[in-house]
């Protein structure tokens, strides 16, 4: 009878991990670069590599078509990894994401600059007044992983490596399997909405059935309590 009892609060347990992880990805259905999450008896992050979604009218906009993840130094001098572009540029010219955080390579764009142009192989050229001839300022990476999904999601779409990851490998966009990049253009999230809406109602339902359970464990040993 406790066994059944311990066993539905378990039950309960799951279900509520899997509304949890079911609503956030409700609520991160229009986040550029999300990469759904699937509860299950050991929580993975299964990732669905998307080509680039529709363009976009800022030119450090950003998509990988393929694989690989844009590394990202953070605050704390760790390195973490995105696939979110929407980049912009900060107070001091570096070149961001839209959390602030810097893009490896401390990539500056100047002030000045007229035009920006990024090639597939990550090359970032800006065009200065009185030139006619664009200039070189840095070139994006692309970090490859030997099992992408076994990276570790800590927020804002980016990830960190682990031991089931791998470590990670950068290298120029296009070359060695990594994805090539296009300018003015964004990677949708990967969430379905009509997956995720039937995701929640089972989930539901599991978590009612489980909690009835409990309940009927709850009445026989009320009714096993009674016995004389």
């Amino acid at each position: 009878m406790f066994r059944s009892l311990a066993t539905a609060a378990s039950g309960m347990e799951a279900q509520q991990t899997r509304l949890d992880v079911t609503a956030n990805n409700i609520a991160n259905v229009s986040t550029n670069g999300f990469k759904k999450g699937r509860a299950e008896f050991a929580d993975l992050i299964y990732q669905t590599m998307r080509p680039a979604g529709a363009p976009t009218g800022n030119p450090l906009d950003v998509a990988i078509e393929g694989h690989g993840f844009l590394p990202v130094t953070m605050p704390s001098g760790e390195t973490a990894y995105t696939r979110n572009g929407a980049l912009q540029v900060n107070a001091e010219g570096r070149l961001v994401t839209a959390d602030g955080y810097s893009i490896t390579g401390d990539i500056t764009i100047p002030t000045e600059a007229q035009a920006i142009s990024i090639a597939a192989n990550g090359t970032i050229s800006v065009t200065l007044p009185g030139e006619t001839q664009p200039v070189e300022v840095g070139k994006l990476q692309v970090a490859m992983f030997t099992n992408p999904a076994g990276l570790a999601a800590q927020g804002s779409t980016l990830f960190h490596e682990t031991s089931a990851s791998g470590t990670a490998v950068l290298g120029a966009p296009g070359d060695g399997g990594a994805g090539s990049i296009r300018q003015g253009m964004l990677e949708i999230s990967n969430v379905n909405v009509v997956e995720e809406m039937i995701d929640l109602i089972t989930g539901q339902r599991a978590y009612e059935i489980n909690s009835r359970v409990i309940k009927a464990a709850d009445e026989m040993l009320g009714e096993t309590a009674q016995l004389r």
